[in-house]
């Protein structure tokens, strides 16, 4: 019996997944870990706490079985995100991810001169503080000894394949999320470099996402509990590699992902740069992009519902050895949909697509002294989905979809589920197994491998799926609503950035 490990570095947890060689999950663990915001805009991960809970999860999937029948591990990591290294290759700085937004005024100030519009042709990702293109912009301002010292500058996967085997690397897939890599010439962009004040010979070297490392390191070999001879696959960024988990790997065929964050992706033979910077394209393997909108809001508003909102609910839950969010989903179930005339613009963290707006806040209209809690909850689920759907409708403008399939943590809850088919009025196909990921980083690594002959191979091991259909008298009403929030969005979005700085202002002590 071999196995093959999928680890997926996520946001707010790492996830590895032990599958055999005919995709069958054969054992899985997951470790959280905190996303500290300690001034505001910051949004940073411990890349210490990640490489122990990469080795944690590894140890776990692992503990039942002979460790020498592990051919390798391929990784899935989030987009955007950015640790400086010092020549020892030590962390400068923590992981400053896709969320943190103190990169702002840098993206608003390219935006507003051509060369915004030159790098986005030549990187196809959008100008906004979420790409290392930008976040370097703001480092340089705001801690230039810092970005002095940095000898590396790499993002999370980079980090850990890093600690696992010693060598240095990014492939293209993660590259290209950068905001610093040309999709045309397969190399770093110079303008975008002169933008971001630093050396191509500060970044790794390029290879592609099915690239074997053969070895790990002794230490990391000991750490795992594997073998020195365990393979590392470089695998590709966490969106790219959704799409491929999910069987959404033809033209024509979009994926639907809400996990802490959300996104609308279709994958194209070849790459589309929309003329308006609204989509990104990025790669995925050969003759593979992906082009769509990514979404800061997607589950971590109703952890915020949770959290905030509904704390003695979920703290009871807790107690009664129940989910939370099983328990304040169930209490908006039972609200009609549009939840009796609330909407929700869900954007407490700023917003990417459709917006593109750092600036953005989240807002709830319609409130009355008759609102209750799970009215609002229902009208935090549907507010994420109108703005997806919103994504979506850009998305269709530039590539032809006529197949929807969704994975991501929401698809645990048969309500969200069941909004996304009414908002979106067509069938949504959902995939039994929820870690789309993992699975796509597993097939690419047993492809890379030889195990396997190429990728399409995974349809055969997505497994059982269901399939929801749009309810006729939701699917009515929700769009009756969807011009409706539209029309909120346009007209709040001037006021955003105007709001933006009274909070900042407030929380400042009044001073700006």
């Amino acid at each position: 019996m071999h196995y093959i490990i999928g680890t997926d570095l996520g946001t707010t947890s790492t996830k590895s997944v032990l599958y055999d060689l005919a995709g069958h999950v054969q054992a899985t663990a997951n470790v959280t870990y905190p996303l500290y915001h300690d001034v505001p805009d910051m949004a940073e991960e411990d890349p210490t706490e990640i490489w122990q809970a990469v080795q944690t999860t590894i140890r776990q999937v692992t503990a039942q079985i002979d460790a020498t029948q592990v051919l390798g591990i391929a990784f899935s990591a989030a987009m955007h995100s950015l640790i400086l290294l010092d020549a020892q290759r030590q962390p400068l700085t923590r992981v400053i991810t896709w969320s943190d937004n103190r990169a702002a005024p840098a993206a608003t100030l390219l935006k507003s001169q051509p060369l915004g519009a030159t790098l986005f042709a030549a990187t196809g990702t959008p100008i906004h503080p979420m790409s290392p293109l930008n976040k370097l912009h703001w480092l340089a301002t705001s801690a230039p000894e810092k970005l002095a010292q940095a000898k590396q500058i790499v993002g999370i996967k980079e980090y850990i394949i890093n600690q696992l085997t010693g060598t240095l690397q990014m492939d293209y897939s993660m590259a290209n999320a950068t905001g610093l890599f040309n999709l045309h010439t397969f190399d770093w962009e110079p303008q975008a470099l002169a933008w971001a004040k630093i050396s191509p010979d500060q970044l790794p070297p390029l290879v592609d996402t099915d690239a074997v490392i053969d070895h790990l390191s002794p230490a990391s070999a000991q750490a795992l509990g594997l073998p020195t001879t365990t393979k590392v696959i470089m695998g590709a960024s966490d969106g790219a590699l959704s799409n491929l988990g999910v069987g959404a790997d033809q033209p024509g065929v979009a994926a639907i992902t809400i996990g802490t964050s959300g996104a609308v992706r279709v994958m194209t033979k070849t790459p589309y740069l929309d003329p308006a910077g609204r989509l990104f394209c990025y790669y995925v393997a050969p003759h593979r992009w992906i082009v769509g909108g990514p979404v800061n809001n997607g589950g971590q508003v109703l952890r915020w519902v949770r959290d905030e909102l509904a704390a003695p609910e979920s703290a009871q839950a807790s107690q009664q050895g129940q989910d939370p969010y099983d328990r304040i989903t169930a209490a908006a179930a039972k609200v009609p949909a549009g939840a009796n005339g609330l909407l929700f613009q869900p954007y407490l963290s700023g917003e990417r697509a459709p917006l593109w707006n750092a600036d953005a806040r989240g807002s709830i209209v319609g409130l009355t002294t008759t609102t209750t809690k799970a009215e609002i909850t229902r009208a935090v689920l549907e507010g994420i989905v109108f703005n997806l759907n919103a994504v979506l409708n850009l998305t269709k403008a530039a590539v032809p979809i006529h197949e929807i399939r969704a994975t991501g943590g929401f698809a645990r809850s048969q309500l969200w589920r069941q909004i996304l088919a009414d908002v979106l009025g067509q069938p949504i196909t959902i995939p039994t197994s929820f870690e789309s990921s993992c699975l796509a980083a597993a097939v690419m690594g047993l492809t890379a491998l030889g195990q396997l002959t190429d990728l399409t191979a995974i349809h055969q091991m997505i497994g059982q799926t269901t399939v929801y259909a749009p309810q006729p008298a939701n699917q009515r009403r929700y769009q009756q609503l969807q011009p409706l929030f539209d029309q909120i969005t346009t007209q709040l979005v001037p006021l955003y950035h105007q709001l933006a700085v009274a909070q900042h202002q407030l929380m400042s002590g009044g001073h700006s």
